[in-house]
């Protein structure tokens, strides 16, 4: 009884350390002069992390409760956890460690962001093994979706397509393009089957969307490959890029996923209208 007592007690003075060690600003939100002592409060990880700031409360106090690998996988990612701290979480609440799962990443590079945003006319974006968004740049953000104003949990390529009615709408051949973006997250996925998030993430989408459900008991798979995507965006209207993905060279578990105006089309003018570039 004192063991498990004192793993929840371990669990929850590691979450309050590692959120006194992030800022408001690392995650989007402001700054603010009343804050008493440095980091996150409570209530803001609550947020990040889509569990309620009652039940994180207890977490922290050190009550017995059990964790879920979803709700450790959205903590990591909240509180921005490298590998290390990663695993470390996972073992204090007592979940199988994904060791031989590629971790999540939160930061990348400043050289990456750079790249990303020297594309100003290509949406632009970096994705984990889990398909995740992890960085975009400010066409992506302009002819796409702001991914700033969504939650950090829900920022995953995957769950948009089937979740976010404006994403949704804007993609010209939805059922076309959602189903082969199954099938090319299925042959990802496959690598890392044991991974615990997968089966947790896979039943909480088939729950959300009938049709990911349909789909995804089709067991189709298909590999990345170039493509044309066409948006229809609400003020630009039609716009037709050319996709590919490319991986990060060092890092093979980031892939950098590229949306070029394709050329003979009047893509490249409306991008240079809606980025205000002349």
């Amino acid at each position: 009884m004192k063991e498990i007592i004192s793993r929840y007690k371990e669990l929850g003075d590691f979450l309050k350390t590692r959120r006194s060690k992030i800022s408001p600003a690392q995650v989007g939100l402001p700054e603010s002069s009343r804050r008493r002592t440095p980091g996150l409060r409570r209530e803001e990880v609550a947020s990040l992390a889509g569990i309620g700031i009652t039940w994180y409360t207890w977490l922290e106090q050190g009550k017995e409760i059990q964790v879920s690998a979803q709700v450790v996988e959205s903590l990591s990612q909240a509180l921005m956890l490298n590998e290390d701290e990663t695993r470390h979480l996972y073992t204090l609440a007592n979940q199988t460690s994904p060791m031989s799962i590629p971790p999540h990443n939160q930061v990348i590079n400043p050289m990456l962001q750079r790249i990303l945003d020297s594309l100003l006319l290509s949406p632009s974006m970096i994705l984990d093994t889990r398909w995740n968004i992890i960085a975009w740049n400010k066409a992506a953000k302009t002819a796409l979706i702001n991914f700033e104003n969504i939650n950090i949990v829900d920022r995953n390529y995957i769950w948009l397509t089937f979740t976010n009615s404006n994403y949704k709408n804007m993609l010209d051949n939805w059922e076309h393009q959602a189903q082969g973006l199954i099938a090319r997250f299925r042959a990802e996925c496959g690598k890392y089957i044991e991974d615990p998030w997968v089966t947790e993430f896979v039943e909480k989408l088939r729950n959300e969307s009938k049709e990911f459900d349909k789909w995804w008991s089709m067991h189709n798979v298909e590999n990345e490959r170039e493509s044309y995507k066409i948006f229809n965006h609400p003020i630009a209207g039609k716009l037709t890029f050319e996709h590919s993905s490319f991986f990060v060279s060092d890092n093979m578990n980031l892939k950098l996923f590229i949306n070029a105006p394709a050329p003979e089309t009047d893509t490249e003018n409306k991008m240079m209208k809606l980025m205000n570039v002349k």
